[in-house]
This record gives C-alpha cells, structure tokens and sequence, in this order.
C-alpha cells in the first residue's frame, strides 16, 4: 500500500508550473501581474509624500539639504552602483566602497548585487526579451513597467556577477539591504534636518521620501530615454542614444550611445563640453587618492566607431541618390550612329568616350545655348575639362545623370579599362554602389586632352 504524504513537509517546488508573466493578462488576472511591493514603494510612498507636503513647509536650508542629498545618493547609483560595480570602469579604496553602497542604497533602488545584476544583463541582451527592461517593449515599460508588473526572473539573460559574490561591501550590503534603506533613505536625511534647525517632519518628506522619488525618477530614465531621444554617433544598431537632456537628468548618464559601445570607460561624455558630473567626481576622487585604476577606451579606437558611423550613414544617404547608369550597363554607340542621332534633333554630346543625352538641359545651361550646342555631335572632351570651360565638380555629377551610351572606337578602350577598374578595384559602399568621389567622375580628366580626329 502506499503511505500517504507528509503533511508537515514542505511540497517540493513544481517546476512545471507556469509563471503568471507567461500568461495572458485579463480583467479576471490583471491584478496578479502586478508587483504589488513595487508599486507601494515606487508609486505609494512618493504619493504620500506628495500630500504631506501639501501641510509641511519647506524650509530653504531643508531645500538646500534635499539637493545635497539628492546628489550624493544619485552619485551612489551612478558612480557606485553603475561604474564602479555593474562595469567595473574604476577601482575605489575600502572607505569609498562603504559610503557608495551606503548612499546608494539611500537611493531604494535594492541592493548593489541585484542592481548591477540586471543591469549587466541590460548589456549583454540590450533590446531583446532577455533584457530585463528593454525600450523594445515600450517607453513606459522600461521606465517603469518592469519593475511594476511581475517578471519572469528565468527570463532575463544570465550574467557573471562572481566579483560581486566575493566583493565583501557588496554581500553586506546585500544581506543587510531593508536596514541600509531604512537608515539612508529616510532616517538620516530627517535627523540631519532635524538635529541641524529642527525640521524634523520636512527632513523626513522632502530631504527623504520626494528625494528619494526624484532619484528614482532620474536613474529610470537612463532605461528609457536614453534609449529613446537623441543621437547615435558610435552605433545605431541597438536603441541607446546620447542627449544632452538625458544627461542632465542623470548626473551625466546621458551619453549612452557612446556607453553602450564602451562600457568599460568610466566616463560617458568624453568632450570637455558634456555634462558628466560623475567623471568629474570620480576623477576629483583620484586625485584624492579615494579611486584608482580609471579606465578608458583609447581614443584611435573610440574616432573608429565615429567614422564608422558616419561612414554608414553616409552610405544610407548615396543609396538614395541618383548616380547614373553604371558604364557596364550602357549600350555601345557607333560613331556615325551618334552624329546620325544629334543631326536628327537629339540633343546627345560625347565626353570622354561617354554619351550623354543634354537635350533637356540645353537650354539651362548657365553658359548658354550656343556654347553647349557648339559641343553636339562631338567630341567634347576637351572643351568639358578646360578647353572652353573648366567645369565644377557639380557639373560632372549632373553629367553623369544623363549618360546614354558608350562610343564605339577612339576613347572605347579607355572607357572599357575604367569600367573594369570600377567592377575590381573600386570601394563600394554598404549597399553595393561603388563610391564616386570628388574628381573621380568617368568625364574628369586630369588635363585638357586632344579632341578626337573623328570630331
């Protein structure tokens, strides 16, 4: 007979049982896929705090204080949290460890093991279902939505965090997480106000619970609006973007396109112009002897993803021109055909061994009707390339639109090396189009040369 189960033994975990964030949401199960504990924390206490203002005064050393505060806890996400912990960009003594993991963790923001976690997932599978908060789900679920609906912790992209399990601040900070928030988040700034001029109530709403709403705020922007407004100088593969704004939201954050190619760089503003307010401190840090070891992606390699960018865009751009049709794709002329067809009333002119059809164009020609109807039915080389007129480089991409033909004999040879020079030796771009610049047009020539005896 079979013994009946233990009651007083806990049931081994059913690992086949769905998750809820795998399941449709309805009217029904709505509220299931809501992270309760997070939205008391992120979207209740900041509410609460937002009312009791409404009867506490802000006192303008309360204000000041908060604004302190705001910068050393921020500071705590994105020079400890951030640079030192989740990219490793820097390396900080034992005093600094403390007292980042402390102002970080008066952030509320949990702790330093399951932020940079996270975050080093970000990384690794930025934009894809394994990104714990990927702006490809929308704006508002990477600002806020993850956190306030329920995950799938097995989900999201596995990432090595053994420095971070052997890092002793960090595992403290860990275990002891509830008492560091307590304590940093909403005692301390209250106690600084009340023991220093007696605003013990305003210490505890703005210096601590709107404080802490605003540095939340500010760090959740670096998942969303950094990977929504702005420009991509270094990649535009992915989502993240460089803006000014976002910078000054974030204490320097802003810059993320530039991040997410160099994560390692403890900087993310590299000119001397852009807000970085967390280079800044962690160079001052430096030279304190508080921080060392400051990484930085050399820069021959930082102006390669720059031209490479701008290599690519400029591609996407000459894919959209027109360039003419390609010397090994036009027919071939004979010459008598091609003085047959001018006398006819075709208005077709040769240069360089190239046909081109300028019947539209005669009559816009800035030097006049006469002087580039003088040039049909000929050879018009010479006169195209300094002869009469040494024309702009504007003149030769314009020509180029309106090749009809090849000539067969005097310049064929020549035209027929130059089109197996363009099919060999010639760059061509992303999108297949061989790259024509200044000066390399097929009707430039380096020097004026005799016009064809067949002219």
């Amino acid at each position: 007979m079979s013994s009946k189960p233990d009651a007083s033994r806990p049931r081994a975990a059913d690992t086949k049982k769905v998750h809820i964030a795998d399941t449709q949401m309805t009217r029904q199960n709505w509220y299931k896929h809501v992270n309760w504990l997070n939205v008391a924390f992120i979207i209740g206490v900041p509410i609460s705090g937002c009312i009791q203002a409404f009867w506490v005064p802000l006192q303008l050393k309360t204000a000041i204080w908060a604004v302190i505060y705001y910068f050393f806890t921020g500071l705590g996400i994105t020079a400890g949290y951030h640079r030192l912990w989740a990219h490793c960009s820097y390396s900080a003594t034992l005093p600094l460890r403390i007292w980042l993991a402390l102002v970080g963790g008066g952030a509320v923001e949990g702790s330093i093991r399951w932020w940079a976690r996270d975050h080093r997932a970000h990384h690794r599978y930025t934009d894809t279902d394994k990104d714990p908060y990927s702006v490809r789900k929308g704006l508002l679920y990477s600002h806020l939505g993850w956190m306030v609906m329920k995950q799938n912790p097995k989900r999201i992209g596995r990432t090595d965090i053994t420095d971070l399990n052997e890092d002793p601040v960090v595992v403290w900070q860990h275990r002891n997480y509830i008492k560091v928030v307590l304590g940093m988040g909403l005692i301390v700034p209250m106690l600084v106000a009340g023991l220093g001029w007696g605003d013990w109530y305003g210490g505890f709403v703005y210096a601590g619970i709107l404080r802490i709403f605003f540095v939340q705020q500010a760090t959740f922007c670096v998942n969303s609006l950094a990977h929504w407004l702005g420009d991509q100088p270094f990649d535009d593969r992915n989502s993240p973007r460089d803006h000014i704004i976002t910078a000054l939201v974030t204490l320097g954050e802003g810059y993320h396109n530039f991040h997410h190619e160099f994560p390692s760089d403890y900087r993310n503003a590299i000119e001397w112009h852009q807000y970085d307010p967390t280079k800044w401190t962690i160079w001052s840090w430096k030279q304190l002897g508080l921080a060392y070891d400051l990484k930085q992606f050399r820069s021959n390699e930082i102006e390669k993803g720059r031209v490479q960018q701008l290599q690519k865009k400029i591609d996407q751009k000459r894919a959209k021109l027109d360039w003419g049709t390609p010397l090994d794709q036009l027919p071939v002329m004979e010459w008598d055909d091609y003085v047959e067809q001018t006398k006819n009333g075709r208005g077709l002119i040769s240069i360089a061994g190239v046909v081109h059809d300028v019947t539209d164009f005669i009559k816009d020609h800035p030097g006049g009707k006469a002087m580039i109807k003088s040039g049909l039915g000929k050879d018009a080389t010479a006169m195209f390339n300094g002869g009469v007129y040494y024309h702009s480089n504007g003149a030769h991409n314009l020509l180029s639109t309106m090749r009809v033909g090849v000539i067969r004999g005097g310049g064929e040879v020549e035209i027929w090396k130059r089109a197996q020079k363009e099919n060999s030796e010639y760059v061509r771009d992303e999108t297949g189009q061989r790259i024509i610049r200044a000066g390399q047009q097929v009707t430039k020539m380096p020097e004026p040369i005799p016009t064809a005896d067949a002219a």
